[in-house]
């Protein structure tokens, strides 16, 4: 029996990045926050119906939410949902340190 080495290589934290997207940071921004809407949505039991009145959107566009397609919905338009969903949403300004993402998402408990 042979034994195969594997190579793995570390993320930098953000996929994107790694996959060497032109828009990683945004990508990854919209990602954090679309999981989270989604997040909150089944935790507090919402159908798709309950949902789309909830944030105000048609019906496909919670599917496509809930399928995790969020390309289809600019930044503003998911933190629009979070703050729909009773949740705060603060933006913190700071100086980039090397090897550090430019934008991160950080969710409070």
């Amino acid at each position: 029996m042979t034994t195969q080495k594997i190579e793995f290589e570390n993320s930098s934290g953000n996929v994107f990045a790694d996959l060497g997207l032109d828009d990683a940071e945004e990508l990854y921004t919209r990602s954090a926050l679309g999981a989270q809407v989604v997040t909150i949505l089944k935790e507090e039991g919402y159908t798709q119906a309950e949902a789309s009145r909830l944030l105000g959107i048609k019906q496909p566009e919670v599917s496509a939410l809930m399928c995790a397609k969020f390309h289809r919905f600019s930044q503003e338009r998911l933190i629009g949902f979070l703050n729909k969903l009773n949740l705060k949403v603060t933006i913190q300004i700071s100086r980039h340190q090397r090897g550090e993402p430019f934008q991160q998402v950080s969710i409070a408990p």
